[in-house]
Order: structure tokens, then sequence, then C-alpha cells
């Protein structure tokens, strides 16, 4: 539920997150690449020979596995947990900007394509968290999401107050 008391998540959180998921998702994504393509790809950065059997057929495994996959783990954790590992690790959560509650799949599609809109232009949709009184991003705004810190509690604050 969000309340008075809810605490969003900040820049630097997110930031961090972020960063986390970086760590895990780049090894994840080159390991996947070593496999189906080999080292010597990988190591020199130049394309085979027979660049139109690249174009015509790699190209579409190296999107599916550069930009499909991500997108998928990083969307399923968030319909599944409300958080990817970054998140976990940052203590913070992606619930709906209203209720509180776990998101929708199609939030979290379009929380996806919203970071697409949010870094075309310079980044600006990211940094908006900075100004931002709920510290949404374009991303947060397009999806109708906020990140917010984790709270174990599940009484509000000022609920448990009333029992002494």
């Amino acid at each position: 539920m969000i309340t008075s008391l809810t605490e969003y998540a900040g820049f630097w959180r997110r930031a961090l997150a972020l960063f986390i998921d970086i760590l895990w998702i780049a090894p994840l994504l080159l390991f996947i690449s070593y496999m189906l393509y080999g080292s010597h790809e990988i190591n020199s950065g130049t394309l085979p020979i027979e660049w139109q059997s690249v174009f015509l057929k790699d190209f579409w495994q190296i999107f599916l596995i550069n930009e499909v996959l991500p997108a998928l783990l990083i969307i399923l954790f968030w319909i599944s947990y409300g958080a990817t590992p970054g998140k976990f690790l940052s203590d913070c959560k992606v619930v709906d900007a209203q209720t509180g509650k776990p998101i929708t799949p199609k939030q979290a599609l379009l929380r996806y394509l919203g970071y697409y809109l949010s870094a075309i232009v310079f980044f600006l949709g990211f940094l908006w968290v900075l100004w931002d009184k709920r510290q949404q991003g374009w991303h947060d705004k397009m999806a109708g999401t906020v990140v917010v810190i984790h709270d174990e509690a599940t009484i509000p604050l000022h609920q448990l107050e009333s029992y002494h």
C-alpha cells in the first residue's frame, strides 16, 4: 500500500541496482554467445567472411540473445518478485504507483519499453528520478509504477503507534 510513509528509492540506489544487474546479465550473455559462436568472434569483434549469412541468420540470434533474452529475464523478475537481483540487493521493489501492489505483465512490458524512451533523449528519462517528488523516471510514469524501498513490515508505523 502506498502511504505517506512510503519511502521511494532514489537515483543513486537505483543506479547501484542497475550496476549490480549489469554484473550478472553481461557475463550470462557473453557465456551464451561464446557457446554459440566460440571465442574468435567474441575476442576479435569481427564478423565471419560469410557476412550475408551472418546478416540473415546470425543477426536474429544475436538480437535474441542481446535484446530479447535480457528483456524477458528482467520482465519475469519484475512480475514474479517485484525486483531484479540488483534491486533485491539494493532493498528496492517495483510496485504499482497507485496501490503499492505487484505490477502486472502489461506494466512490466510498458516499463521495459519505457527504458528506451528514457534513454533516447540524453538519458533524461532516467535523470528525471532526481527531480520527481515520487522519484519516478519516465519509464515509471509510462507504466504507472514506482520503486520503493522494500519494507518487511506488514503494518504501517502509524498503526503500530496506536497499539501502545
